[in-house]
């Protein structure tokens, strides 16, 4: 059974450090293309998805409604995202990413490469073991999250 302070452990530790922090790099260098901070690409993406309601995106980056409210408001200002009525509550307003949103959240999306090139040298069955077993270390089933 492996501890927390099996050498093997700590070596995959840090390697998923190593792997969060090149994410971030990049990431925040395609946010700065698009005059974006890092946490404003990061709400534009979640909502490129879908539309979310302010509170449902402040739980998903861990952060204060408050928070979140300021970066609608300069997404908004952008034309990268819009609030509208929940139709299931209209006392509820979504935010939700414009047709312009939609294509930089792609853009940001298409301008992260650090892992393409190490994934395309492995298998398919290969990149599902490793998507199950990141699934599995979330807390997730194999077929996503739960």
């Amino acid at each position: 059974m492996a501890t927390r302070t099996d050498p093997l452990t700590l070596e995959v530790v840090e390697l998923i450090g190593a792997v969060v922090a090149r994410y971030h790099e990049e990431y925040d260098r395609a946010a700065a293309e698009h005059s974006l901070t890092g946490a404003q690409a990061r709400v534009l993406g979640l909502l490129s998805l879908e539309p979310l309601p302010m509170r449902k995106i402040a739980v998903r980056l861990k952060c204060e409604p408050s928070n979140v409210t300021g970066i609608i408001d300069r997404l908004e200002t952008r034309g990268l995202v819009e609030r509208r009525p929940d139709p299931a509550d209209r006392r509820v307003k979504l935010a939700a990413a414009t047709e312009t949103g939609r294509r930089t959240a792609r853009e940001l999306r298409d301008a992260l490469d650090f892992a393409r090139e190490p994934l395309a040298g492995l298998s398919d069955a290969e990149r599902a073991v490793l998507r199950d077993l990141l699934r599995r270390m979330l807390g997730e089933g194999a077929e996503g999250p739960v």
